[in-house]
């Protein structure tokens, strides 16, 4: 290369580089017919855009296994409609994510969810647990 340079009397680095520059662009001119970043970049879109386009809006709410019923019953867990829609929105971010098994908070309840089958597989109040330790889980949403 360093011969090349001096065989061709280019004088510095800088105009090496703009020489394989140059060839270097036209080459990614005549493969790539795509968008531009820029055109990409202009199309960015918040997470809410993203879920009220996706099925995962017309998809079936969720469901509650029947140990998620008998501990939400057993915990006295009642959930407001409120809670429930917000409940939904995070099961809906986790999946965005790519979280399987998620840990979803909504006030002081604590749900895991599983994601792929959109089942709640547990339920607690976070007042009434001791502990507070969440296993088997590869995400949370606190919503």
């Amino acid at each position: 290369m360093m011969n090349n340079m001096i065989g061709n009397n280019i004088a510095s680095i800088e105009k090496m580089t703009d020489i394989i520059g140059k060839k270097n662009s036209d080459n990614v001119d005549k493969m790539y017919n795509g968008k531009t970043f820029a055109d990409i970049y202009n199309q960015k879109r918040s997470i809410e855009e993203v879920i009220s386009d996706s099925d995962i809006k017309s998809s079936k709410g969720l469901k509650f296994s029947k140990h998620a019923g008998e501990r939400l019953e057993q915990r006295d867990i009642r959930l407001s409609d409120e809670q429930m829609t917000r409940l939904e929105e995070g099961t809906e971010k986790a999946i965005l994510k790519g979280i399987n098994e998620s840990l979803v908070i909504v006030d002081d309840l604590s749900f895991i969810v599983n994601t792929r089958n959109r089942t709640v597989i547990t339920a607690m109040d976070q007042n009434n647990n001791e502990d507070n330790i969440y296993t088997n889980i590869d995400g949370a949403v606190i919503i």
